[in-house]
């Protein structure tokens, strides 16, 4: 029988391949169909590995969920950015790679962050998420996330819907 560990810790340069590939796979996945074509192939090329190595250890934290040896999701969070949201903490990107999606390991990548924002005195904690996004909406409101706002971005000329879920 073959065993490979599961461990969430905070992300590292070395990390920067991997977690371009979570983030190219899981947006495809995710947002196909729903942001423009040309504008979600330029959002992807932006976020390679050079641009999640300069982002590693700058400015907010950014921890993986790593299995075995491989990435295969991230949480990146904070300070709420947003004075409008009833929050003083920020879950600004959460994604795990489509194979490893519906497992449990979204569900303990959140728990980890919300325990961490909890030790440093965060209760309250947003997320947005776009409105369409119906896999998204289910896996928040299914951790007992409350829906505290609408809002919308305009994304190559086209308006897409966001709400925001508030936890605790």
């Amino acid at each position: 029988m073959s065993t490979k560990v599961v461990s969430i810790r905070r992300a590292s340069p070395d990390d920067a391949v991997m977690l371009s590939g979570v983030f190219d796979a899981a947006w495809r996945e995710a947002y196909q169909g729903m942001i423009p074509g040309v504008a979600l192939d330029r959002m992807l090329a932006r976020r390679g590995p050079a641009w999640w190595r300069s982002t590693v250890g700058r400015g907010r934290p950014l921890v993986v969920l790593e299995l075995g040896e491989a990435v295969v999701g991230y949480v990146s969070y904070g300070r709420c950015r947003d004075r409008a949201l009833p929050a003083e903490g920020e879950i600004d990107e959460i994604y795990l790679a489509p194979t490893h999606q519906g497992l449990g390991y979204g569900t303990r990548l959140f728990r980890a962050v919300r325990n961490d924002l909890g030790d440093r005195g965060i209760a309250r904690v947003a997320v947005w998420s776009l409105a369409d996004n119906d896999r998204a909406r289910s896996f928040y409101e299914r951790l007992g996330g409350r829906l505290v706002a609408e809002a919308s971005d305009r994304i190559a000329g086209v308006e897409l819907a966001k709400v925001a879920y508030l936890f605790g």
